[in-house]
């Protein structure tokens, strides 16, 4: 069992730096990743802008006040 451990551990120190190498193969950034990370660019800009006016009107809902439709005291209403 001993053997087997000492000839695993030497095999793997061996190879750990082959496996660790830097070449531009692994550095380069495929066409397909590329046009993956812009779809979901685009779709999080596409869904930007409605978010943000459907935000706007919410605070504008909360801020402002509604002019005549609450009836003053003593009012009858129809």
């Amino acid at each position: 069992m001993k053997l087997k451990t000492a000839i695993l551990t030497a095999i793997m120190l061996a190879t750990a730096p082959a496996l660790a190498s830097s070449d531009i193969e692994t550095a380069e950034t495929s066409l397909l990743t590329l046009l993956f990370l812009g779809f979901g660019a685009l779709i999080i800009a596409c869904q930007l802008l409605p978010s943000l006016m459907l935000f706007c009107s919410m605070l504008k809902g909360l801020f402002t006040t509604a002019h005549g439709t609450i009836p003053k005291t003593g009012a009858k209403i129809l």
